[in-house]
């Protein structure tokens, strides 16, 4: 007998099962309950596997046809909690961001990337300078400019030196940002004691 495609469509989950135990109650094997099924319901409707795993439940004296609710940790994240989350500090890891949503941080890594973020490293800027500082800096650099436009002294200048350089090993972290999006600058550290020698020609 041949069903055609929109009955055999119609045939949900819960009343293959039906089948299968009626099956199971006649005594057959599951590969034979699967072909007898599949040749009355239509071609590929069961497959040889999920017969055998529902006639291995029927076989422990489990008869319960419907879905059981699923265990384990949600799926879904807050999206507005964790957009929140990342605004208010752009450089929380996964793992920070899993912790304050109590979920997986496997979880939290898709989130961010489907939001458009990506998880970048932030732009070095100097010392963090005093206004005074700022402005001294601004007026150098207008009186350098200035002064190149009524003579030509850079093209007369010849210079080198040498300088002893302090740095610093210091490693920054990557943030969440959006396309185009800057980060929050990390600002120099303060001396410290490792030098290095820079000859500038």
């Amino acid at each position: 007998m041949e069903l055609d495609l929109e009955s055999e469509m119609k045939l949900s989950r819960r009343e293959l099962r039906v089948l299968l135990l009626h099956e199971f109650r006649l005594g057959r094997k599951a590969t034979e309950a699967t072909s007898n099924i599949c040749g009355t319901m239509g071609k590929d409707v069961l497959s040889i596997r999920t017969a055998q795993h529902w006639f291995h439940q029927f076989k422990n004296g489990n008869f319960e046809l419907d879905d059981l609710p699923h265990t384990g940790r949600p799926l879904e994240v807050d999206m507005n909690l964790l957009t929140q989350f990342i605004e208010q500090d752009p450089r929380l890891t996964t793992r920070c961001l899993a912790e304050r949503l109590g979920c997986s941080h496997i979880t939290v890594e898709t989130h961010p990337h489907e939001s458009g973020k990506t998880w970048k490293y932030g732009v070095w800027i100097p010392h963090e300078l005093s206004p005074i500082q700022l402005q001294q800096r601004v007026d150098a650099c207008m009186e350098l400019i200035t002064s190149h436009r009524n003579y030509q002294w850079l093209h007369n200048l010849i210079a080198g030196d040498e300088k002893w350089m302090l740095y610093i090993n210091y490693t920054y972290h990557r943030q969440w940002l959006s396309t185009g999006q800057t980060g929050v600058a990390t600002p120099k550290p303060d001396l410290h004691p490792k030098k290095v020698m820079l000859s500038v020609w």
